[in-house]
């Protein structure tokens, strides 16, 4: 593991790290390895997808492990489960390569990495601490619902292992690979929400244009977005590399002022109470 690289093998795996796999080129799935071969992760089940019938419906779907037509003999068949689950290491990984994502680092190192999702300058919690988080959230399933910008799995992880949670209705949540988007500009970001893939789902339905015309919109601005965002250095025909580097790490949630440290046993009344005012709120848009 270096500096462009975080990947490691199974030897170096300890309870408590932070894990993840590259599932495409811009977008990668987290979670915490617990020892004895099993990942506690987060995940969206198969079939409920954004709907816009594009790419975006299939960034959602990536997270759930697949084994083709033949169930993990461990796992059993896991397309159909929701939330914080439990699956061995190659349910998780899904085929992938094994990365560890990287805490406490500085800020230089946080700019140069050319992708999101792989680091953050937040410290992290002792490995015990970061277990019985993940085990308590595996036990209530009390990480809320997923959505791609405000609640996944890096969130999952990166709370697991720190502790923090963002407290912000301007902003997505934790997830670093979300934020690089919104650091290069906001136009994906946007767009998303503009789909309702944040957490007012009635938002694009409220709006006096046609469907279609939003979702070949929006789709256009994020493929093209996070093709730059990707690369890093391509960033700069976006937003220019300073303006970049700054909202990478202005984003980050090591530096971030809205975050709160949040005991992992309260943590599911807090989601359920979140998810009935998102949940108003979007009846209210209807």
């Amino acid at each position: 593991m270096g500096l462009f690289s975080n990947k490691i093998s199974r030897d170096e795996l300890k309870a408590g790290d932070h894990i993840y796999s590259w599932r495409s080129y811009i977008y990668s799935h987290h979670g915490i390895y617990v020892g004895d071969g099993k990942v506690i992760h987060f995940t969206r089940r198969g079939g409920l997808e954004i709907g816009t019938g594009t790419y975006l419906d299939n960034i959602i779907q990536i997270s759930v492990p697949r084994h083709g037509d033949n169930p993990c003999p461990n796992c059993g068949d896991q397309s159909i489960l929701d939330g914080v689950i439990s699956s061995c290491l190659d349910c998780f990984l899904a085929g992938g390569s094994l990365y560890l994502f990287q805490y406490d680092v500085s800020k230089a190192i946080l700019v140069a990495k050319q992708r999101g999702g792989t680091c953050t300058t937040a410290p992290s919690d002792p490995p015990e601490e970061v277990v019985h988080r993940a085990k308590c959230l595996l036990w209530s399933n009390g990480f809320g619902e997923y959505h791609l910008l405000d609640n996944n799995c890096e969130d999952f992880a990166i709370h697991c292992k720190t502790g923090l949670l963002v407290f912000s209705v301007t902003k997505s949540g934790s997830s670093s690979q979300v934020n690089a988007v919104c650091a290069a500009g906001g136009v994906a970001s946007l767009a998303l929400r503009y789909l309702g893939v944040g957490r007012t789902a009635g938002q694009a339905a409220s709006l006096a244009v046609s469907p279609a015309t939003v979702v070949s919109a929006a789709t256009r601005a994020v493929t093209m977005t996070l093709g730059l965002v990707t690369t890093g250095f391509a960033a700069v025909a976006v937003a220019g590399y300073s303006n970049y580097c700054i909202g990478r790490v202005a984003y980050d949630v090591g530096v971030r002022k809205d975050v709160r440290k949040v005991p992992v046993e309260e943590l599911a009344t807090l989601m359920a109470v979140r998810n009935i005012l998102d949940n108003t709120n979007s009846d209210k848009n209807k």
